[in-house]
């Protein structure tokens, strides 16, 4: 009887580490996992698009003269100037439908993704995706063709003067030939899971040199115990709620903070970026959150005996776990060192 139930607890601790690799290899891929619970305390709302939540697309599209793709502004409070594609998703869209019908109303073409370039954030109330693009259709938009969403399209070498609406697009087709010259990260697009709140799901990792081999590196990841502080069911990544005016890179801090108490001013915490998206937005009310699969690192900001070791944790909601596949260590450990991660700001 003992012998049976100490086998039957190895294989289900052993099923239970085959799924969590599992998990983590397509948060790697860039896939997505459905939001069943979450880590916070705070109470669950659904955000409803255009009440509670923002979402602004925008297009990084250039020909093979390496001239960027512009639209002329029909807005009152910004007639004449130019910009990137751009605007607000609607309801009952995908990213990238929103993404496709902006491009095709304010400069005349269709659109085809390559990968999102950039997340941008004020709080949740306010998230712009960046992509880069390439046109697979349609024609430039003329001045005969003016209308309320753009007066006219043009590519732009980039050189020649042209009022801009704002600066800050600069940054955004730097980024975009930056990617077409080194793509240091693997091309990315939003997943179809739903999600009715945004939310973060943290692969939040300490990692410290083997003392018996200083060349190779051990890897633990923060795992969440599930609600009732249940340790023993099944091991998953944490997942958090974003409050109102809360970026991404806080709601770590704040968790950490929260988990860390302790230790948590000997400590830092880095943000490394964002491994995949999740939308769907597809019932009002229900589907329009957004998970974001993030990238975060801890470390000890100070050397000593302890650093060995991750962080003490305060209380009995998450745990820490070393990774034993050799193979998922060496993804993470690729993905921290050579900042292969969409970017986030």
């Amino acid at each position: 009887m003992c012998t049976f139930g100490f086998i039957s607890t190895t294989c289900s601790i052993m099923d239970s580490m085959g799924i969590l690799e599992e998990d983590l290899e397509k948060i790697l891929m860039g896939g997505g996992l459905e939001v069943r619970e979450f880590d916070s305390a705070n109470e669950v709302q659904p955000v409803t698009l255009g009440k509670d939540v923002c979402y602004i697309v925008c297009a990084v599209i250039f020909n093979s003269k390496d001239e960027v793709l512009m639209v002329q502004e029909a807005k009152r409070e910004c007639y004449g100037t130019w910009y990137l594609p751009a605007g607000r998703m609607e309801r009952g869209e995908s990213i990238i439908e929103a993404l496709q019908r902006e491009v095709k109303e304010e400069a005349g073409v269709d659109c085809q993704p390559i990968t999102m370039l950039l997340v941008q954030e004020q709080g949740p109330q306010w998230i712009r995706f960046i992509f880069l693009a390439d046109v697979t259709g349609g024609s430039l938009k003329t001045k005969a063709e003016a209308d309320e969403e753009s007066l006219q399209a043009q590519w732009w070498d980039r050189e020649s003067h042209l009022p801009l609406r704002k600066r800050d697009i600069l940054s955004l087709i730097d980024a975009g030939i930056k990617y077409r010259q080194n793509q240091w990260f693997p091309a990315l697009q939003p997943v179809d899971v739903p999600c009715h709140v945004i939310c973060q799901r943290l692969l939040l990792a300490f990692m410290a040199s083997n003392g018996e081999n200083s060349e190779e590196e051990r890897v633990w990841l923060l795992l969440s115990n599930g609600k009732g502080n249940n340790v023993s069911s099944h091991p998953c990544l944490p997942v958090r709620m974003s409050g109102k005016r809360c970026p991404l890179p806080w709601s770590a801090l704040r968790m950490v903070n929260e988990c860390m108490s302790s230790s948590y001013d000997r400590l830092n915490v880095n943000m490394c970026g964002i491994l995949g998206v999740q939308h769907n937005g597809r019932v009002l009310g229900k589907t329009d959150g957004i998970c974001f699969n993030t990238l975060v690192l801890v470390k000890h900001s100070e050397e000593g005996p302890e650093t060995s070791n991750p962080p003490t944790l305060d209380g009995h909601c998450y745990r820490w776990h070393e990774l034993t596949n050799q193979s998922m260590r060496v993804k993470i450990l690729q993905r921290i060192k050579e900042g292969t991660v969409l970017p986030v700001s």
